[in-house]
């Protein structure tokens, strides 16, 4: 019977470390969508996160099943608890990937990003993209250094979006306000997916040690 408890708890980390890798996925295409005017692309992201959504929704029935049956303890515990969270975020993470395919869907024919800010938003993509990947291997192997380490990329990813907005306030901005909004968003969602992969860096934080660090997202 023990055997199947700790099964159970070992295939909630595994749908955890799977949700991580769709929303990576989403975000990539996303990306590839927005920079590249491709609307099938984006429908497809925006019709995927269901899958992200049913992942979720396993996760909880899963967790509420074994707190009620196993009444957890410790560790175990804190796993759970942790993993409810973590898929709230996950999920999020999705649907602020389909908020970019959106916005690249909006604006199809033409591009979302003016020319001369596309390399600062292809690199904030890159960010992104790299901290979801990292968030997954911290996941599965319960790495707190690495965990940490995501703080570093959190403190680029704020960097380029103050100089996403130098450049939007710059006075050789000559694209008018529409893509302005369209740019201020985007920097945005990619900032709020990097939030939400160091909060779920803390998380795991909180699964291995116990202590609780401060999480913003």
């Amino acid at each position: 019977m023990r055997d199947l408890y700790y099964d159970q708890l070992d295939a909630i980390v595994d749908e955890l470390v799977s949700m991580t890798r769709a929303v990576r996925t989403a975000v990539g295409q996303a990306t590839q969508a927005l920079l590249t005017g491709d609307a099938e692309l984006a429908e497809q992201v925006i019709s995927d996160d269901a899958v992200i959504d049913l992942a979720r929704e396993r996760v909880e029935d899963r967790s509420f099943e074994l707190l009620a049956l196993q009444q957890p303890v410790a560790g175990d515990l804190r796993m759970l608890v942790a993993g409810l969270r973590m898929v709230g975020e996950l999920e999020r993470m999705g649907d602020l990937s389909v908020h970019i395919a959106k916005v690249a869907r909006l604006r199809v024919p033409a591009l979302a990003v003016p020319q001369e800010i596309e390399p600062t938003i292809r690199r904030m993509a890159e960010v992104a993209e790299h901290m979801v990947d990292s968030v997954a291997d911290v996941i599965a192997d319960r790495d707190v250094d690495a965990a940490h380490e995501l703080e570093q990329a959190d403190d680029e990813m704020d960097q380029l979006r103050r100089s996403s907005f130098r450049l939007l306030l710059g006075e050789d901005w000559t694209h008018g306000v529409e893509p302005a909004v369209d740019v201020a968003l985007l920097g945005r969602y990619y900032e709020r997916i990097a939030d939400h992969a160091v909060s779920l860096a803390r998380r795991v934080v909180y699964l291995v040690t116990g202590e609780s660090p401060t999480v913003d997202a």
